[in-house]
Formats: structure tokens, C-alpha cells, sequence
């Protein structure tokens, strides 16, 4: 890590819904950090600290259904220390505290939305606008964020009857983002995806990683993205032996890590802060030859 990190809280409006959602910015920076709690956990951080001078690639990370986006805070924190301007929102209505979106279509099609506000919020920053690099960004999704990185991506994705209101499969109308260059999806959910030519439009670098033993998104989640997207050639593909579904969120604190908390737990064997230092370095590689 060759900077410090700071952060920056940042209010998204979604004027569709009539409803604001946090987005979370870590970048870098030459102020000192220090210990700061943030998202219910402890990172080191300058709150408010101006950005580093220079111009940066912008990062969005996608959280998963019912989840946070500070379960992936060690990631994020490695890139905004290594040249990347990273935003975490939170989705809306399907997050830890509100999932009465979960399984719906309103979802489907939001969550990509989400996304797109996100980076819209932070190319118009006043504080941001100037430091980032134009009209590139990298998306980054574990889980439903990987499906809602692949439809921002130009994925076309269709829902299933019971998430419907008129019990009907149906395509999900999202927007799409030319601005999105690469994708790092981590066991992605894809299974809106199954229609031939729904990964179609679907055209840049993507780094799939999947675990061995994934409970929650097996194989043929990522089959569909080996198989549909326009061109196999610009994937780069891992599965993670022995590696569960939530072993790609970071490490949790001793306090919170129990068999009870299924999050935090992993198949037996599995050394996930080992795991979270080589996820850390394949990451950061791969979107930094996204950029050059």
C-alpha cells in the first residue's frame, strides 16, 4: 500500500423511489489515518481527508442480498491504498437492516440502478469530479452483485413468476452503463441470465472467481457467464479450493465469528484472512492491467 486511505460518507437519491441510500467512498490520500469505526467496524482511515492529487479509476462494489457493503471493507481498503477511488453503496430495501426487496422484480431492477446513481453521484462530486479517471469504472460484485454488475454490464436479464406481481417471467428493465470497462464478479448469482444471448452485450475484461464449495451459488451460476457473455477469451476464471460462499467477505472480528453467524463461517480447513491476502493481490491486478 503506497497511500493512506480516506473516507468520505456520501447520500444517494433515487428520485424513482423517492429515497436516499449511503454510499461509502475510501480513496487515496496523503492525510495520516488513523483507527476510526465505521459500518460497525475498525479501519484505519482520514475521515473527510482531501484526495490525494492525481487522477483515479473508479471502483463500485456490489453487495450481496440482506448484506452490507463493510463486509467487504478489507478489499476496499487495499484499493483505494493502491490507486483506486472505491464506493460502497448500499442497496436500498435489500440490505441487512431492510430486505423487504428480496425475491421481487422491483429489485431486479433497481439494484442496477443503484449502481449507476452511485457513479453518476460521484463523477458529479465536487470534491471527487476532478479526480477521477473519465468515463471508466470497474465493478466488482460477490453474490447479487454479481448480478447486478453483469445487468449494468449489458447483461439482459429475466425474472422468474413468483418475483413477478403477475406471477409472468418477464425481461427486467435496467439500465446499462458504457462506462463500466471491467467486471470482478466473486460467486456470482446469475440465474436471471439463463435465456440464450442474455450475456450477449456483455463485452469487457471479467475476472470470475467462484468457490469449490459454494452452498448458495454453485457451478452453473458461473457456467452461464462462461458460456453466454460475447467473448470467453476476456475472462479470467478461478475456482477457490476448498472456499465457501461467504468466504469472499472479509475476516470478522473474533466477537462476531461463530457458527451462528453463517457469514463468518467457513468449510473446515479454510484459512480465510490467508485467502483475503491473495483475493487482496489478484484483484488489484487484474484492474490495474484493466487501466494501463
Amino acid at each position: 500500500m503506497d497511500d493512506f486511505v480516506g473516507y468520505c460518507p456520501v447520500e444517494v437519491t433515487d428520485s424513482v423511489l423517492n429515497v436516499s441510500f449511503p454510499l461509502a467512498v475510501l480513496y487515496p490520500t496523503r492525510a495520516p489515518a488513523k483507527p476510526q469505526t465505521v459500518g460497525g467496524y475498525i479501519l484505519d482511515l482520514a475521515i473527510n481527508a482531501p484526495p490525494k492529487e492525481g487522477v483515479f479509476p473508479l471502483v463500485i462494489i456490489s453487495h450481496g442480498k440482506g448484506s452490507s457493503p463493510w463486509v467487504y471493507r478489507t478489499l476496499a481498503h487495499h484499493l483505494a491504498g493502491n490507486g483506486f477511488i472505491v464506493g460502497l453503496p448500499e442497496h436500498p430495501f435489500n440490505n441487512r437492516d431492510n430486505k423487504s426487496w428480496q425475491g421481487t422484480l422491483q429489485n431486479l431492477e433497481a439494484r442496477p440502478r443503484h449502481v449507476q446513481l452511485a457513479i453518476n453521484s460521484l463523477f458529479g462530486h465536487p470534491v471527487f469530479a476532478a479526480s477521477l479517471k473519465p468515463d471508466w469504472v470497474a465493478l466488482i460484485g460477490h453474490s447479487m452483485g454479481g448480478y447486478t454488475a453483469l445487468a449494468l454490464a449489458g447483461g439482459i436479464p429475466t425474472c422468474f413468476p413468483y418475483e413477478s406481481p403477475d406471477q409472468q417471467a418477464r425481461t427486467v428493465e435496467t439500465v446499462t452503463d458504457d462506462r463500466v470497462k471491467a467486471l470482478v464478479l466473486l460467486t456470482p448469482a446469475t440465474p436471471w441470465f439463463f435465456t440464450e444471448g442474455s450475456l450477449r452485450l456483455v463485452d469487457v475484461p471479467i475476472l470470475l472467481l467462484e468457490a469449490e464449495k459454494d452452498e448458495h451459488t454453485p457451478p452453473e451460476h458461473g457456467l452461464l457467464v462462461l458460456h453466454r457473455v460475447a467473448d470467453q477469451n476476456k475472462i479470467q476464471h478461478r475456482v477457490i479450493e476448498n472456499a465457501g460462499h461467504f468466504s469472499f467477505l472479509s475476516p470478522f472480528p473474533a466477537a462476531r465469528t461463530s457458527p451462528m453467524f453463517p457469514p463468518s463461517q467457513d468449510p473446515p480447513g479454510f484459512d480465510r484472512l490467508q485467502f483475503h491476502t491473495e483475493l487482496n493481490a489478484e484483484v488489484l491486478a487484474f484492474l490495474t492491467r484493466q487501466i494501463q
